[in-house]
């Protein structure tokens, strides 16, 4: 008999630690987006997670790499991240021929600042020699690597401009 009060107590403890009580109607979570390596910038692509893995993709496959430096709580960064992922053309060529990295932290190798300045959005090219190609800019002298959502065109070039150099240079 106290074999069986022993193991009666054991099993109402082991219940009682394994019962979860049912969340409270009150206190619900916000429904929270998945975060990807996209941050939404062209879901179907494919990002690299760090910049170390994106330089060796780069030399790995000879493709060039495109680097977009941003921040989330930037409106120009905001409105250039929707022009990027809606332009069809752009996307296309990101998803055949970049290695794609976007980063919201600065990046310490000096030679992502071949401007030497420090602005979001800003977009660079670098080819799989590992060279960061400061003679592709964007149409702003004072921010020569910037683009704003009406510059899509001429990202597209750039981005053609980057395949081409690496035929012809490398």
């Amino acid at each position: 008999m106290k074999i069986f009060v022993v193991f009666a107590t054991c099993l109402v403890v082991i219940s009682a630690a394994t019962t979860t009580k049912a969340p409270d109607k009150n206190t619900k979570k916000p429904k929270r987006e998945p975060v990807t390596l996209s941050r939404g910038w062209g879901d179907e692509l494919e990002w690299m997670q760090t910049y170390p893995e994106a330089l060796a993709k780069s030399a790995e496959t000879r493709r060039p790499m495109m680097v977009i430096h941003h921040r989330d709580d930037c409106e120009y960064s905001q409105k250039l991240k929707e022009a990027f992922s809606k332009h069809q053309e752009i996307q296309k060529l990101a998803d055949d021929h970049f290695v794609m990295l976007n980063v919201v932290s600065e990046i310490t190798d000096k030679n992502m600042k071949p401007d030497e300045m420090s602005y979001v959005p800003r977009i660079i090219f670098v080819d799989p020699s590992l060279t960061v190609r400061g003679d592709i800019t964007g149409p702003y002298g004072n921010r020569q690597y910037a683009y704003e959502p009406s510059d899509m065109q001429l990202l597209k070039e750039n981005m053609v401009k980057a395949l081409k150099l690496i035929k012809t240079e490398l």
